[in-house]
């Protein structure tokens, strides 16, 4: 449901489709997700698979049942390049909003006769493999995760800011009860973010400040110049 937020501007009716795709995904994500939770519980202590890389094969070895773990093995394999591909897709549309804002190059955000975002996606392969290269994947997963969950407090922290500065502003979405679920969200979210380790937290301050370097030194001003080209065209 995070990649799906990233699609807004590609979908014909924003307002109603990005809220069934965003509620319907994460209400079907947590309902597997607790049928499952409930199923391994049932079968196996947790004590058992909780520091074990792959625990529902486990589990299922555990009940006598090694075809059905194979076969586990064998799906969880295929389908993740789905996962990977969902996310690619999200951050090339993240990268296209930029270029077009003028916080990368610009010509990043041209599109093909056809109208796909070829340039954009050709500079996500680049930097997403150029970090896979180097980096070990349990980093920058943890490294993902910090990203994500300051992104969800930051989107929280606005709504509020929002309902305070422009209570009367049109909108496509509205939260429910938003001063219990924003601060509930932003305390949530900072909770798993302390409980990262601490290695985790230091690279991902320092990864962070170097991005704000690089904002100040090149991207605020050609995002303001963008924002006067855009001005003036309209």
């Amino acid at each position: 449901f995070d990649a799906i937020a990233t699609a807004a501007e590609e979908t014909r009716n924003p307002k109603r489709d990005l809220a069934i795709g965003i509620v319907g995904s994460m209400l079907a994500c947590a309902a597997i997700y607790t049928i499952i939770a409930t199923v391994a519980l049932g079968a196996t202590p947790f004590t058992r698979f909780a520091n074990s890389p792959e625990p529902l094969a486990l589990i299922l070895r555990e009940i006598s049942q090694p075809g059905a773990a194979h076969f586990l093995a064998v799906t969880a394999v295929l389908t993740l390049p789905t996962v990977i591909l969902a996310f690619f897709y999200g951050q090339s549309r993240i990268f296209f909003v930029m270029a077009r804002d003028g916080l990368l190059p610009r010509g990043l955000a041209r599109v093909s006769k056809g109208g796909a975002p070829v340039r954009i996606t050709v500079f996500t392969a680049c930097v997403v493999g150029t970090i896979a290269l180097f980096f070990p994947l349990d980093e920058i997963v943890a490294l993902a995760n910090a990203g994500t969950l300051v992104a969800f407090s930051a989107v929280a922290l606005c709504m509020l800011i929002l309902r305070r500065r422009a209570p009367d502003m049109a909108r496509g979405f509205r939260t429910p009860l938003g001063w219990v679920v924003g601060p509930v969200a932003i305390a949530g979210c900072l909770y798993l973010l302390a409980s990262l380790p601490q290695k985790t937290q230091i690279w991902f301050v320092a990864w962070n400040l170097v991005g704000l370097v690089v904002y100040f030194i090149y991207g605020r001003s050609r995002a303001a110049k963008a924002a006067q080209i855009d001005a003036s065209e309209g």
